[in-house]
């Protein structure tokens, strides 16, 4: 094989289209993907890749350094894109110590094995760590974020997150480790966790159960479809330069009251439902603490030196996720009761 990548958080949202962008795309790369399989890793997702010669699966916990070790060890990894992450914002406020220790502890312990292995030797190795947009806080309704923009994070998500990259930038300094860092825009699209918004609504639509809103709905995000976040990776990683960052947006912002009012609509004609009935599910609940008005990314770094788009819009991309989640709900079923997490000791027990 030509180069070893190690891929973390591998059976998640993203990660899984990450995996799935390596492992067909670069048949002579040999794809290593780690994951501890906590609720938002799922095997399922990558099914398909099951039996592909360049492609790995190990369950492990990057909290702990002997399990990375192990890794390691066993393979002589290249390059690391690091995606593992505790990412859900409610789920950071009840239980923080969570975010610490898997995003800031989880990523320190990486960025020391990269250093142990590869001992200096830094030709042709790249530590890529995937961050987010939400360090750099919230906006009001003018201006975007831009690489420089000065973090801000209001969550104990966030603040991890901004933390973990500050350990990136500071093993760089220090260590010289060749490294990049992309903070992304909010992700939809197929295999996504249903307490995140938008397939929380798709599903709660078909089940006909009601949709619920923080505050008014007024937040706005910027919102990108999770293939073409996989295809930036792909060409930062191969054409980037070591020690910058990159933001990557859809230039796609949506209040939230208004991209589910449009979803609703698609659904309706998914459904055959009359228009305007799904609608009626909307609900109105207490806010979220702290929560962030709104997030919008100037990708314009990305798009001028390295040539990436969208290649689809949000109107296409809604469209094409709602389509996998009506298509799919065998997924969908395993998820919500819980059946996902068996497939790890069905499939993996004996191998």
């Amino acid at each position: 094989m030509k180069k070893t990548l190690l891929i973390t958080g591998g059976a998640g949202f993203i990660g899984s289209h990450v995996v799935r962008q390596f492992v067909t795309n670069y048949p002579d790369y040999f794809i290593v993907n780690i994951d501890k399989l906590t609720y938002a890793g799922n095997l399922e997702n990558l099914k398909d890749l099951e039996d592909a010669e360049n492609y790995r699966f190990e369950k492990i916990d990057i909290v702990s350094p002997a399990e990375i070790d192990s890794v390691f060890n066993r393979y002589k990894v290249d390059g690391v894109i690091h995606l593992a992450a505790e990412s859900h914002v409610d789920r950071s406020i009840a239980n923080p110590l969570d975010f610490v220790f898997t995003n800031v502890v989880g990523t320190v312990n990486l960025l020391n094995a990269c250093l142990k292995n590869w001992k200096s030797n830094f030709q042709g190795r790249l530590f890529y760590h995937i961050s987010t947009d939400e360090v750099y806080g919230s906006l009001d309704q003018g201006g975007y974020f831009i690489e420089s923009t000065p973090y801000d994070p209001k969550s104990p998500y966030s603040a991890s997150k901004a933390s973990s990259d500050h350990f990136i930038r500071a093993y760089s300094n220090t260590y010289k480790l060749p490294v990049i860092i992309s903070n992304c825009s909010n992700n939809y699209g197929p295999n996504q966790f249903p307490e995140k918004l938008i397939p929380l609504a798709i599903n709660n639509i078909k089940n006909n159960k009601h949709i619920p809103i923080y505050g008014k709905g007024e937040n706005i995000r910027d919102w990108l479809y999770v293939i073409d976040h996989a295809r930036a990776i792909d060409l930062i990683f191969h054409r980037g330069t070591s020690g910058e960052t990159y933001n990557i947006g859809g230039n796609n912002e949506w209040q939230n009251i208004d991209l589910i009012r449009l979803l609703c609509k698609v659904m309706d004609k998914k459904l055959d439902k009359a228009e305007g009935l799904s609608a009626k599910l909307i609900t109105y609940v207490k806010d979220r603490a702290g929560h962030d008005l709104r997030y919008a990314i100037d990708s314009g770094k990305l798009r001028q030196e390295l040539h990436w788009e969208p290649s689809v819009t949000f109107e296409q991309g809604l469209e094409l996720t709602v389509d996998w989640y009506l298509n799919n709900e065998e997924w969908i079923k395993n998820i919500t009761t819980g059946e996902y997490e068996k497939y790890y000791q069905t499939q993996y027990a004996n191998r």
